[in-house]
């Protein structure tokens, strides 16, 4: 008999702890799919037992002394664990190390992190954490207060938030959900000890008319309350039913994601630079390729498609960043990032395209920046902590690179069949427009240019053959050609004079310009930054080049080379493009003049002259003198005030930056007005130089019409005081080269002026304008401040 009543007392304490495991791992398993195999939902299912148990096992010690018991058990159970994802992971450092990391970014990593989810010791450390900690509150307060449908709260707020971190990242968890609710529904449905004393008859013993008044308020209560739950089930069941089908919301978007800085957003910048340092190591590569079973060695993807597929097997390149987003000044990644584990997403490849495996064990030596190097499309990465934009198939480290920094990148490399390229047609719509976006203001050269390109070649790999082949025939690669791929740059390099720097260029101008053409004639393209690996070894700054890349219906994106071949001498571009006289408008068409037939000379009529009782001439001439000259008057007011806001956006608005730009603006603009443009394709340098010289002339100019000597002093007693500026303007001109400095700063490291350089900038530019219109003519200066010309010169 008393064996049976232990086993009775047994069988009555076992479903709430077991009920509570269970519902605690239902929620681990609705995290675990968004994550990468189950063993995140093996980890919480082990928290959820252990933390459970141990309230089980301690259920005879004081209430205060079980929580620190159960602390160091969940200390235990999260240090195994840490070190186990370590270990699948691959990841360097001690367990120390490994959790000290994990405890600082775990939270962020989770809910930044790229779907599926590796599970590594910063991903599943809070999940653990959690589920351990539900179990314990939730054990304690059902099994030693005896209240189980309060201890059911932490389980369904652990399910709740692991329905809210996966958000519309998985299928609806419809059968953990029933199975979460059987489970609770079957610990409140098996009586416990505690349970049967509680639910005993509390009127047993009291006098009739007193066992009648409680009996009478436990079933008022009994009824007010289920009246509550069928008052709250009719108003929140159709809410939440209508909820079933709504997308839920997803909490990684109140999250920011690994973000880079302006020189990783455009690396094409730094193309020129590698161009004249290309003996700098950046990288040095060994590479395993294997391709299919049965298949031929996949062709050179870098090849010019426009000659046709190649059978032969190169080097592939090596990808630093994607860049699809133009704005007419700058190509820029506009990536996404998501940290992500060593596995990546994987995408179904284009039909009959042939995929070759390709690893890479890549150490990094002189290349800095977050954008991690890889052949695309990276399926593995080891041995660095990423993030991965899956649009473009970028990779940065969000720590950055270091010298010595060695990880090891497993891609499939797939290469489109070049047979159907002649027949394959571009996308469109919503989906790729962010490819085929052109930016406002396109220089009408460029539009003329493109639509030629197309005019003969209606299918798109026939229009991008033809920009491809337009480029290689007619343009120089000059590896001391300066940066830039705005408007203007990719104008300057596509017409401007051969004798002035024009048709010539890095690979950042040919890819630039090819990307920029093809949208114009209906092409989605983007720009890619990478380097030749020639092999195993070293890759150098003289190995990293660009090139452009074109989308088509099932087949993918498909690599372009423009760039000429070493042993072609470019044809000039005026052979091929003259850009045709515009049609006058049809108000500057002369019209047919008519001669006017004389009239009789009108006889004075009686009285005295004609028309006595009109205007007089004078008043008319007068009025109407009076009239233009007032039009004059405002039209010289409001070019004044408009050139005077432009000086003060241009010096005073903005960041330091663009305040810099503005007082080199300001600087281009008056030489210009003095009649020294400056070229195109000059550096800050010379533009430099070029001002000095410019004042130097001038103040020449004005002390020989002072009568003085070239030499001499060029300023006299009743000289105006700006003019004293002239006789010595080398400390302008000194301020000009500062000037220069300051915008190479800002070219080459964007982001990192500050507030007084701004200040300088702007008072240098102020300073040399004010001298070099001193030693102007005086009537030149009187019209130097309306001169409507910087108002619609090009920015």
């Amino acid at each position: 008999m008393v064996n049976a009543r232990a086993l009775v007392r047994v069988l009555r304490a076992v479903p709430v702890p077991l009920a509570l495991a269970a519902m605690i791992g239902l929620a681990g398993a609705v995290l675990g799919r968004v994550y990468a195999g189950p063993l995140l939902t093996l980890l919480v299912l082990g928290a959820a037992v252990g933390s459970v148990l141990v309230s089980v096992a301690a259920r005879r010690l004081p209430s205060w002394l079980v929580a620190p018991v159960s602390v160091l058990a969940m200390a235990g159970w999260t240090a195994w664990s840490l070190r186990l994802t370590a270990t699948r992971a691959e990841l360097p450092g001690g367990l120390a190390e490994v959790t000290a990391d994990a405890a600082a970014n775990g939270i962020p990593r989770l809910l930044t992190a790229m779907i599926p989810v590796e599970p590594t010791p910063d991903t599943v450390l809070v999940p653990l954490v959690a589920a351990w900690l539900a179990g314990l509150a939730g054990a304690e307060v059902a099994l030693r207060a005896g209240r189980v449908l309060l201890g059911y709260l932490p389980p369904v707020l652990l399910y709740a938030a692991a329905l809210y971190v996966v958000g519309p990242n998985a299928d609806p968890a419809i059968r953990p959900t029933l199975a979460f609710v059987a489970v609770a529904a079957l610990g409140l449905a098996v009586p416990t000890g505690g349970a049967a004393r509680a639910g005993a008859d509390p009127a047993v013993g009291l006098a009739p008319a007193i066992r009648a008044a409680v009996r009478a308020r436990l079933a008022a209560a009994s009824a007010a309350g289920l009246a509550v739950v069928v008052g709250l089930v009719a108003l929140l069941g159709p809410l939440l039913a209508g909820q079933v089908d709504g997308r839920p919301v997803d909490p990684r978007r109140y999250v920011e994601p690994p973000q880079v800085e302006t020189l990783d957003e455009n690396p094409l910048i730094r193309i020129s630079g590698w161009a004249l340092n290309p003996g700098q190591q950046l990288l040095d590569v060994r590479t395993e390729r294997s391709a299919p079973p049965g298949s031929a060695p996949a062709p050179d993807p870098e090849g010019a498609p426009g000659s046709g597929p190649s059978t032969a097997v190169r080097p592939v390149p090596i990808r630093l960043a994607v860049l699809s987003d133009y704005d007419g000044v700058t190509w820029r990644v506009g990536a996404t990032y998501r940290n992500a584990g060593r596995i990546l997403p994987t995408t179904a490849p284009a039909p009959d395209s042939t995929v070759e495996t390709v690893r890479q064990e890549i150490t990094v030596a002189g290349l800095s920046g977050r954008l991690l190097p890889a052949v695309a499309t990276p399926r593995e990465v080891t041995g660095a902590r990423v993030a991965y934009d899956p649009t473009t198939g970028t990779l940065i480290r969000p720590e950055g690179l270091t010298p010595g920094l060695r990880y090891s990148v497993t891609s499939a490399m797939e290469t489109p069949d070049g047979n159907l390229l002649g027949t394959a047609d571009v996308p469109a719509g919503e989906e790729v427009a962010r490819v085929l976006r052109v930016a406002d203001g396109v220089p009408e050269p460029l539009r003329r240019l493109a639509a030629q390109l197309a005019e003969s070649n209606g299918a798109p790999y026939a229009r991008a053959a033809a920009v491809e082949q337009f480029l290689a025939e007619h343009y120089r690669l000059a590896a001391d050609a300066p940066s830039g791929h705005a408007y203007p740059n990719l104008n300057f390099f596509l017409f401007g004079p051969r004798n002035a720097g024009g048709q010539r260029g890095t690979s950042e101008q040919f890819a630039a310009a090819f990307a920029v053409l093809g949208r114009l004639t209906g092409l989605p393209t983007r720009v890619v930054v990478g380097f030749r690996a020639a092999g195993d070894g070293p890759v150098r700054a003289g190995d990293a080049y660009a090139w452009p890349e074109v989308l088509f219906e099932g087949l993918g994106w498909v690599p372009f080379d423009p760039l000429p071949r070493p042993d072609e001498e470019p044809r000039p571009v005026e052979e091929d493009f003259r850009p045709t006289p515009e049609d006058p408008p049809p108000s500057e068409v002369p019209e047919p003049t008519v001669e006017p037939t004389s009239s009789p000379e009108p006889v004075a009529a009686p009285g005295g002259p004609a028309g006595s009782g009109g205007p007089s001439a004078a008043l008319l001439v007068g009025g109407g003198a009076g009239g233009i000259l007032l039009l004059v008057g405002a039209a010289l007011f409001t070019l004044l005030t408009m050139r005077r806001a432009l000086t003060r956006a241009r010096l005073e608005r903005g960041d330091p930056g663009q305040r810099i730009a503005g007082a080199w603006r300001e600087v281009t603009d008056a030489l210009r007005l003095a009649g020294h443009p400056v070229g195109g394709d000059q550096s800050a340098s010379e533009v430099a130089v070029h001002a000095r010289r410019a004042l130097a002339d001038a103040a020449s100019w004005r002390a020989g019409t002072a009568g003085r000597d070239r030499d001499g002093p060029a300023v006299t007693a009743h000289e105006p005081a700006g003019v004293a500026r002239v006789q010595a303007p080398a400390g302008d001109a000194a301020r000009v080269d500062e000037l220069a400095e300051l915008l190479n700063h800002v070219a080459f490291a964007p982001g990192t002026e500050t507030t007084e350089q701004a200040d300088r900038a702007a008072v240098a530019a102020s300073d040399y304008v004010t001298a070099l219109r001193a030693a102007r003519p005086r009537w030149r200066r009187l019209l130097w401040s309306v001169r409507p010309g910087p108002l619609r010169w090009p920015r």
